[in-house]
Protein backbone atom coordinates (compact mmCIF):
# COMPACT_ATOMS: atom_id res chain seq x y z
CA UNK A 1 0.00 0.00 0.00
CA UNK A 2 2.70 2.59 0.89
CA UNK A 3 4.81 1.72 -2.10
CA UNK A 4 2.17 1.91 -4.86
CA UNK A 5 -0.11 5.01 -3.93
CA UNK A 6 3.27 6.77 -4.19
CA UNK A 7 4.00 4.83 -7.51
CA UNK A 8 0.82 5.55 -9.27
CA UNK A 9 1.29 9.16 -8.90
CA UNK A 10 4.61 9.18 -10.39
CA UNK A 11 3.13 7.02 -13.03
CA UNK A 12 0.57 9.47 -13.45
CA UNK A 13 3.16 12.39 -13.69
CA UNK A 14 4.76 10.73 -15.97
CA UNK A 15 1.71 10.54 -18.38
CA UNK A 16 0.78 14.24 -17.77
CA UNK A 17 4.65 14.96 -18.77
CA UNK A 18 4.35 12.99 -21.90
CA UNK A 19 0.49 14.73 -22.40
CA UNK A 20 2.04 18.09 -21.97
CA UNK A 21 5.82 17.71 -23.93
CA UNK A 22 4.24 19.17 -27.25
CA UNK A 23 3.57 21.91 -25.67
CA UNK A 24 6.05 22.91 -23.21
CA UNK A 25 8.81 21.43 -25.73
CA UNK A 26 10.04 19.98 -22.77
CA UNK A 27 11.47 16.45 -23.30
CA UNK A 28 9.47 13.98 -20.81
CA UNK A 29 13.17 12.27 -19.90
CA UNK A 30 14.34 15.75 -18.30
CA UNK A 31 11.17 15.67 -15.99
CA UNK A 32 11.37 11.97 -15.01
CA UNK A 33 14.97 12.37 -13.93
CA UNK A 34 14.07 15.38 -12.46
CA UNK A 35 11.24 13.97 -10.93
CA UNK A 36 13.26 10.61 -9.55
CA UNK A 37 16.20 12.85 -8.32
CA UNK A 38 13.39 15.21 -5.90
CA UNK A 39 11.36 12.10 -4.91
CA UNK A 40 15.50 10.48 -3.51
CA UNK A 41 16.59 14.08 -1.95
CA UNK A 42 13.15 13.90 -0.02
CA UNK A 43 13.17 10.78 1.06
CA UNK A 44 16.81 11.29 2.54
CA UNK A 45 15.51 14.81 4.06
CA UNK A 46 12.63 12.78 5.62
CA UNK A 47 14.61 9.36 6.56
CA UNK A 48 12.51 7.12 4.58
CA UNK A 49 14.44 3.91 4.36
CA UNK A 50 13.64 2.27 0.13
CA UNK A 51 15.12 -0.60 -0.82
CA UNK A 52 17.99 -0.44 -3.17
CA UNK A 53 17.05 -0.90 -6.86
CA UNK A 54 19.95 -1.29 -8.31
CA UNK A 55 19.66 -4.48 -9.74
CA UNK A 56 15.99 -3.34 -10.79
CA UNK A 57 17.16 -1.21 -13.46
CA UNK A 58 19.00 -3.55 -16.15
CA UNK A 59 15.82 -5.50 -16.31
CA UNK A 60 13.91 -2.19 -16.61
CA UNK A 61 16.55 -1.16 -19.40
CA UNK A 62 16.48 -4.67 -21.04
CA UNK A 63 12.79 -4.66 -21.01
CA UNK A 64 12.97 -1.37 -22.44
CA UNK A 65 15.23 -1.76 -25.19
CA UNK A 66 13.25 -4.19 -26.53
CA UNK A 67 10.00 -2.26 -26.72
CA UNK A 68 11.63 1.12 -28.25
CA UNK A 69 13.34 -1.36 -30.82
CA UNK A 70 9.87 -3.16 -31.08
CA UNK A 71 7.53 -0.05 -31.31
CA UNK A 72 10.11 1.65 -33.53
CA UNK A 73 10.22 -1.20 -36.23
CA UNK A 74 6.19 -1.72 -35.90
CA UNK A 75 6.22 1.89 -37.51
CA UNK A 76 8.68 1.48 -40.02
CA UNK A 77 6.67 1.73 -43.48
CA UNK A 78 8.88 -0.83 -46.02
CA UNK A 79 8.23 -0.18 -49.61
CA UNK A 80 10.25 1.09 -52.30
CA UNK A 81 9.16 4.58 -51.60
CA UNK A 82 11.18 4.50 -48.80
CA UNK A 83 14.42 2.31 -50.03
CA UNK A 84 16.03 5.70 -50.21
CA UNK A 85 15.52 7.28 -46.68
CA UNK A 86 16.24 3.63 -45.35
CA UNK A 87 19.54 3.66 -47.17
CA UNK A 88 20.10 7.04 -45.89
CA UNK A 89 19.15 7.27 -41.98
CA UNK A 90 21.18 3.45 -42.35
CA UNK A 91 24.37 4.84 -43.58
CA UNK A 92 23.91 8.11 -41.20
CA UNK A 93 23.05 5.87 -38.42
CA UNK A 94 26.40 3.56 -39.26
CA UNK A 95 29.02 5.65 -40.19
CA UNK A 96 28.53 8.48 -37.38
CA UNK A 97 28.69 5.52 -34.75
CA UNK A 98 31.75 3.86 -36.38
CA UNK A 99 33.78 7.28 -36.48
CA UNK A 100 32.33 8.68 -33.27
CA UNK A 101 32.94 5.68 -31.12
CA UNK A 102 36.72 5.54 -32.95
CA UNK A 103 37.63 9.46 -32.64
CA UNK A 104 36.06 9.73 -28.63
CA UNK A 105 38.21 5.87 -27.94
CA UNK A 106 41.00 7.45 -29.39
CA UNK A 107 40.74 10.53 -26.70
CA UNK A 108 40.34 8.53 -24.05
CA UNK A 109 43.13 6.05 -25.26
CA UNK A 110 45.36 8.97 -25.54
CA UNK A 111 44.73 10.69 -22.33
CA UNK A 112 43.84 7.75 -20.15
CA UNK A 113 46.61 5.08 -21.41
CA UNK A 114 43.65 2.46 -21.36
CA UNK A 115 44.09 -0.33 -24.26
CA UNK A 116 42.14 0.61 -27.15
CA UNK A 117 39.73 -2.13 -27.08
CA UNK A 118 38.81 -1.21 -23.38
CA UNK A 119 39.32 2.49 -24.74
CA UNK A 120 36.19 1.55 -27.26
CA UNK A 121 33.88 -0.40 -25.02
CA UNK A 122 33.50 2.77 -23.17
CA UNK A 123 33.18 4.98 -25.94
CA UNK A 124 29.93 3.17 -27.93
CA UNK A 125 27.67 3.71 -25.42
CA UNK A 126 27.71 7.98 -25.86
CA UNK A 127 27.22 7.42 -29.57
CA UNK A 128 23.94 6.11 -29.73
CA UNK A 129 20.67 8.38 -30.02
CA UNK A 130 18.05 7.37 -27.72
CA UNK A 131 15.12 6.59 -29.76
CA UNK A 132 13.42 6.33 -26.46
CA UNK A 133 13.60 10.45 -25.77
CA UNK A 134 14.22 11.55 -29.70
CA UNK A 135 11.21 9.96 -31.45
CA UNK A 136 8.42 11.32 -29.12
CA UNK A 137 10.08 15.08 -28.54
CA UNK A 138 9.62 15.17 -32.85
CA UNK A 139 6.08 15.51 -32.82
CA UNK A 140 5.38 19.06 -33.69
CA UNK A 141 7.95 18.93 -36.33
CA UNK A 142 7.17 17.34 -40.51
CA UNK A 143 5.99 14.00 -41.34
CA UNK A 144 9.10 14.42 -43.53
CA UNK A 145 11.41 15.09 -40.34
CA UNK A 146 9.66 12.53 -38.08
CA UNK A 147 9.94 9.90 -40.30
CA UNK A 148 13.97 10.48 -40.38
CA UNK A 149 14.20 10.57 -36.73
CA UNK A 150 12.37 7.43 -36.27
CA UNK A 151 14.46 5.43 -39.01
CA UNK A 152 17.92 6.94 -37.69
CA UNK A 153 17.33 6.60 -33.93
CA UNK A 154 15.93 3.28 -34.29
CA UNK A 155 18.66 2.04 -36.37
CA UNK A 156 21.51 3.76 -34.23
CA UNK A 157 19.50 1.67 -31.34
CA UNK A 158 19.93 -1.45 -33.00
CA UNK A 159 23.82 -0.88 -34.91
CA UNK A 160 25.11 0.63 -31.52
CA UNK A 161 23.63 -2.39 -29.21
CA UNK A 162 25.40 -5.27 -32.11
CA UNK A 163 28.54 -2.72 -32.02
CA UNK A 164 28.83 -2.63 -28.41
CA UNK A 165 28.00 -6.89 -27.89
CA UNK A 166 30.75 -7.48 -31.03
CA UNK A 167 34.00 -5.56 -29.25
CA UNK A 168 32.69 -5.91 -25.36
CA UNK A 169 32.84 -10.01 -25.76
CA UNK A 170 35.27 -10.61 -28.41
CA UNK A 171 39.18 -10.72 -27.12
CA UNK A 172 40.25 -10.52 -30.35
CA UNK A 173 39.51 -9.16 -33.94
CA UNK A 174 41.05 -11.54 -36.85
CA UNK A 175 39.36 -13.15 -39.89
CA UNK A 176 37.80 -15.82 -37.56
CA UNK A 177 36.15 -13.37 -35.49
CA UNK A 178 34.53 -11.67 -37.97
CA UNK A 179 34.04 -14.98 -39.78
CA UNK A 180 31.84 -16.15 -36.73
CA UNK A 181 29.90 -12.67 -36.24
CA UNK A 182 28.69 -12.98 -39.96
CA UNK A 183 27.77 -16.48 -39.11
CA UNK A 184 25.81 -14.98 -35.88
CA UNK A 185 23.86 -12.53 -38.11
CA UNK A 186 22.75 -15.23 -40.45
CA UNK A 187 21.74 -17.55 -38.29
CA UNK A 188 19.86 -14.44 -36.41
CA UNK A 189 18.32 -13.73 -39.12
CA UNK A 190 17.13 -17.33 -39.85
CA UNK A 191 15.64 -17.75 -36.68
CA UNK A 192 14.27 -14.48 -36.89
CA UNK A 193 12.34 -15.42 -39.98
CA UNK A 194 11.31 -18.27 -38.73
CA UNK A 195 10.15 -16.90 -35.43
CA UNK A 196 8.06 -14.29 -36.85
CA UNK A 197 5.98 -16.62 -38.80
CA UNK A 198 5.44 -18.69 -35.99
CA UNK A 199 4.55 -15.24 -33.99
CA UNK A 200 2.31 -14.30 -36.71
CA UNK A 201 0.24 -17.53 -36.89
CA UNK A 202 0.15 -17.27 -32.82
CA UNK A 203 -1.14 -13.44 -33.83
CA UNK A 204 -3.77 -14.93 -35.95
CA UNK A 205 -5.42 -17.97 -34.83
CA UNK A 206 -5.38 -17.81 -30.97
CA UNK A 207 -8.94 -17.20 -29.98
CA UNK A 208 -8.29 -16.58 -26.50
CA UNK A 209 -8.57 -13.35 -24.95
CA UNK A 210 -5.03 -13.06 -23.74
CA UNK A 211 -3.15 -13.33 -27.14
CA UNK A 212 -0.64 -10.24 -26.38
CA UNK A 213 0.84 -10.92 -23.77
CA UNK A 214 2.01 -14.16 -24.45
CA UNK A 215 3.30 -13.32 -27.85
CA UNK A 216 5.59 -10.46 -25.98
CA UNK A 217 6.48 -12.70 -24.01
CA UNK A 218 7.59 -15.44 -26.22
CA UNK A 219 9.60 -12.31 -27.79
CA UNK A 220 11.82 -11.32 -24.87
CA UNK A 221 11.80 -15.25 -23.84
CA UNK A 222 13.84 -15.63 -27.84
CA UNK A 223 15.39 -12.35 -27.55
CA UNK A 224 17.54 -12.97 -23.90
CA UNK A 225 17.69 -16.97 -25.30
CA UNK A 226 19.53 -15.25 -28.35
CA UNK A 227 21.89 -13.03 -26.12
CA UNK A 228 22.92 -16.49 -23.98
CA UNK A 229 24.27 -17.49 -27.49
CA UNK A 230 26.06 -14.33 -28.02
CA UNK A 231 23.71 -13.62 -30.83
CA UNK A 232 23.05 -10.12 -32.15
CA UNK A 233 19.49 -10.25 -30.80
CA UNK A 234 18.03 -7.08 -31.81
CA UNK A 235 18.30 -8.20 -35.19
CA UNK A 236 15.12 -10.38 -34.48
CA UNK A 237 13.13 -7.85 -32.89
CA UNK A 238 13.73 -5.89 -36.10
CA UNK A 239 12.73 -8.25 -38.35
CA UNK A 240 9.25 -9.17 -36.01
CA UNK A 241 8.64 -5.60 -36.18
CA UNK A 242 9.00 -4.96 -39.76
CA UNK A 243 7.19 -7.92 -40.89
CA UNK A 244 4.02 -7.93 -38.86
CA UNK A 245 4.05 -3.97 -39.38
CA UNK A 246 4.23 -4.78 -43.52
CA UNK A 247 2.18 -7.66 -44.09
CA UNK A 248 0.92 -5.90 -46.52
CA UNK A 249 4.11 -6.38 -48.46
CA UNK A 250 4.22 -10.13 -47.95
CA UNK A 251 0.69 -10.80 -49.34
CA UNK A 252 2.13 -12.78 -52.22
CA UNK A 253 4.09 -14.43 -50.15
CA UNK A 254 3.08 -18.71 -49.41
CA UNK A 255 3.26 -18.22 -46.08
CA UNK A 256 1.19 -15.68 -46.36
CA UNK A 257 -1.75 -17.29 -48.16
CA UNK A 258 -2.77 -19.15 -45.07
CA UNK A 259 -3.49 -16.35 -42.92
CA UNK A 260 -6.62 -13.69 -43.22
CA UNK A 261 -4.57 -10.94 -43.99
CA UNK A 262 -7.62 -8.33 -43.38
CA UNK A 263 -8.21 -9.97 -39.45
CA UNK A 264 -4.61 -10.14 -39.12
CA UNK A 265 -3.82 -6.86 -39.57
CA UNK A 266 -6.86 -5.88 -37.37
CA UNK A 267 -4.80 -7.72 -34.59
CA UNK A 268 -1.92 -6.54 -35.60
CA UNK A 269 -3.02 -2.86 -35.03
CA UNK A 270 -4.39 -3.74 -31.35
CA UNK A 271 -0.60 -5.06 -31.03
CA UNK A 272 1.09 -2.05 -31.98
CA UNK A 273 -1.41 0.00 -29.18
CA UNK A 274 -0.28 -2.71 -26.61
CA UNK A 275 3.15 -2.40 -27.48
CA UNK A 276 2.98 1.41 -27.11
CA UNK A 277 1.33 1.76 -23.76
CA UNK A 278 4.05 -1.15 -22.13
CA UNK A 279 6.73 1.18 -23.81
CA UNK A 280 5.77 4.14 -21.96
CA UNK A 281 5.23 2.43 -19.18
CA UNK A 282 8.78 1.08 -18.62
CA UNK A 283 10.34 3.48 -20.15
CA UNK A 284 9.06 6.42 -17.40
CA UNK A 285 9.74 3.42 -14.90
CA UNK A 286 13.28 3.35 -16.18
CA UNK A 287 14.24 7.16 -16.07
CA UNK A 288 12.00 7.34 -12.85
CA UNK A 289 14.29 4.81 -11.39
CA UNK A 290 17.26 6.18 -12.77
CA UNK A 291 16.80 9.60 -11.46
CA UNK A 292 16.11 8.41 -7.95
CA UNK A 293 19.91 6.99 -8.08
CA UNK A 294 21.40 10.17 -9.46
CA UNK A 295 23.27 11.63 -6.84
CA UNK A 296 23.26 15.71 -6.39
CA UNK A 297 27.11 15.71 -6.36
CA UNK A 298 27.32 13.16 -9.93
CA UNK A 299 25.08 16.17 -11.30
CA UNK A 300 27.40 18.92 -10.67
CA UNK A 301 30.54 16.98 -10.27
CA UNK A 302 32.75 19.49 -12.15
CA UNK A 303 35.98 17.28 -12.74
CA UNK A 304 33.89 15.32 -15.23
CA UNK A 305 32.23 18.28 -16.02
CA UNK A 306 35.16 19.23 -19.41
CA UNK A 307 34.98 15.68 -20.18
CA UNK A 308 31.04 15.94 -20.75
CA UNK A 309 30.98 18.94 -22.77
CA UNK A 310 33.98 18.24 -24.67
CA UNK A 311 31.43 14.55 -25.72
CA UNK A 312 28.74 16.27 -26.44
CA UNK A 313 30.58 19.26 -28.64
CA UNK A 314 32.17 16.07 -30.27
CA UNK A 315 28.47 14.45 -30.79
CA UNK A 316 27.37 17.51 -32.06
CA UNK A 317 29.97 18.36 -34.46
CA UNK A 318 29.32 14.67 -36.21
CA UNK A 319 25.67 15.30 -36.36
CA UNK A 320 26.55 18.75 -38.59
CA UNK A 321 29.07 16.68 -40.48
CA UNK A 322 26.44 13.56 -40.75
CA UNK A 323 23.20 16.09 -41.98
CA UNK A 324 25.26 17.83 -44.58
CA UNK A 325 26.82 14.95 -46.16
CA UNK A 326 23.34 12.54 -46.46
CA UNK A 327 21.70 16.54 -48.13
CA UNK A 328 19.56 16.54 -45.70
CA UNK A 329 18.03 19.53 -43.90
CA UNK A 330 20.20 20.20 -40.94
CA UNK A 331 17.98 22.51 -39.36
CA UNK A 332 16.21 21.53 -36.51
CA UNK A 333 17.02 17.98 -36.95
CA UNK A 334 20.87 19.03 -35.48
CA UNK A 335 19.01 19.47 -32.07
CA UNK A 336 18.04 15.53 -31.92
CA UNK A 337 20.43 14.26 -31.10
CA UNK A 338 19.74 12.55 -27.51
CA UNK A 339 21.79 10.13 -25.21
CA UNK A 340 19.36 8.29 -22.86
CA UNK A 341 18.37 4.59 -22.44
CA UNK A 342 20.29 2.60 -24.36
CA UNK A 343 23.59 4.74 -22.93
CA UNK A 344 23.15 4.04 -19.60
CA UNK A 345 21.76 0.45 -20.11
CA UNK A 346 25.25 0.06 -22.28
CA UNK A 347 27.43 1.83 -19.64
CA UNK A 348 25.97 -0.90 -17.14
CA UNK A 349 26.23 -3.67 -19.32
CA UNK A 350 30.55 -3.18 -19.43
CA UNK A 351 31.89 -5.96 -17.22
CA UNK A 352 33.65 -4.61 -13.89
CA UNK A 353 37.40 -5.43 -15.60
CA UNK A 354 36.46 -3.44 -18.56
CA UNK A 355 35.77 -0.37 -16.51
CA UNK A 356 37.93 3.05 -16.37
CA UNK A 357 38.04 5.90 -13.84
CA UNK A 358 37.26 8.26 -16.66
CA UNK A 359 34.24 7.17 -18.15
CA UNK A 360 31.54 6.92 -15.05
CA UNK A 361 28.33 7.19 -13.55
CA UNK A 362 28.61 11.52 -13.74
CA UNK A 363 29.59 12.08 -17.00
CA UNK A 364 26.82 9.29 -18.26
CA UNK A 365 24.07 11.73 -16.22
CA UNK A 366 26.20 14.70 -17.94
CA UNK A 367 25.97 13.85 -21.53
CA UNK A 368 22.35 12.57 -21.35
CA UNK A 369 20.98 15.58 -19.54
CA UNK A 370 23.27 17.96 -21.77
CA UNK A 371 22.08 16.59 -24.94
CA UNK A 372 18.63 16.50 -24.23
CA UNK A 373 18.49 19.81 -22.50
CA UNK A 374 19.80 21.06 -26.17
CA UNK A 375 17.60 19.51 -28.32
CA UNK A 376 14.69 20.84 -25.71
CA UNK A 377 16.22 24.84 -26.67
CA UNK A 378 16.77 23.77 -30.02
CA UNK A 379 13.37 22.85 -30.67
CA UNK A 380 11.95 25.33 -28.68
CA UNK A 381 13.44 27.80 -31.01
CA UNK A 382 12.57 26.19 -33.99
CA UNK A 383 8.76 26.02 -32.82
CA UNK A 384 9.01 29.91 -31.58
CA UNK A 385 10.21 30.49 -35.51
CA UNK A 386 7.74 28.58 -37.04
CA UNK A 387 4.82 30.31 -35.05
CA UNK A 388 6.66 33.88 -35.97
CA UNK A 389 6.55 32.74 -40.25
CA UNK A 390 2.54 31.52 -39.42
CA UNK A 391 1.96 34.73 -38.02
CA UNK A 392 3.50 37.18 -40.62
CA UNK A 393 2.03 34.50 -43.89
CA UNK A 394 -1.62 34.93 -41.80
CA UNK A 395 -1.15 39.26 -41.29
CA UNK A 396 0.32 39.79 -44.86
CA UNK A 397 -2.89 37.24 -46.24
CA UNK A 398 -5.18 39.72 -44.40
CA UNK A 399 -3.52 42.22 -45.98
CA UNK A 400 -4.12 41.11 -49.38
CA UNK A 401 -7.69 40.02 -48.32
Amino acid sequence: MAILIPLCLLLLMAYLFDLTASRTKIPSVILLLLLGWTVRESTTFLNIKLPDFTSVLPVLGTMGLILIVLEGSLELELNKTKIGLIKKTSLGAFLTLIILAFTLATFIWYFGGYSFKTSLTNAIPFCVISSAIAIPSVRLLSYAQREFIIYESSLSDIFGVIFFNFIALNDGFGFDTFGEFILQILFIIIISVLATVLLSFLLNKIDHHIKFVPIILLVILIYELSKIFHLPALIFILVFGLTIGNLDEFKNHDWMKKIRLDLLNKEVLKFKELTIEATFLVRALFFLLFGYMMETRQIINLETLPWSVGIVVLIFTMRVIQLRMSSTLVFPLVYVAPRGLITILLFFSIAPAQRIFLINESIIIQVVLLTALIMMIGLMITAKKRETILQQRKRLKEENI
